[in-house]
């Protein structure tokens, strides 16, 4: 796994989501500023866990495709049901 690989595809994915950019939310008062909350995504040595969602060791064929995603610059598909209007 190159992890340096990774993170670098992230941080542009990052950059592409609109990192540091603050979004309208509107309320029942009116509308504030807010910072769109971070997805979580854990890399260890032997696998990922995604969210809160359960360790996916690196030979799983859902952790393979997520880190398939996200080093040809896209978003993981997965999220895809999870945010259906996109990042």
């Amino acid at each position: 796994i190159d992890f340096d690989l990774i993170l670098e595809k992230v941080k542009d994915l990052n950059v592409l989501a609109g990192e540091g950019i603050s979004q309208i939310e509107h309320t029942p008062r009116g509308a504030q500023l807010r910072q769109p909350g971070p997805l979580p995504l854990t890399l260890y040595q032997n696998g990922i866990v995604m969210f809160d969602g359960p360790f996916r060791p690196y030979e799983d064929p859902s952790a393979q495709q997520c880190l398939r995603d996200i080093t040809d610059g896209y978003f993981p598909s997965e999220l895809q049901l999870r945010y259906p209007d996109g990042i």
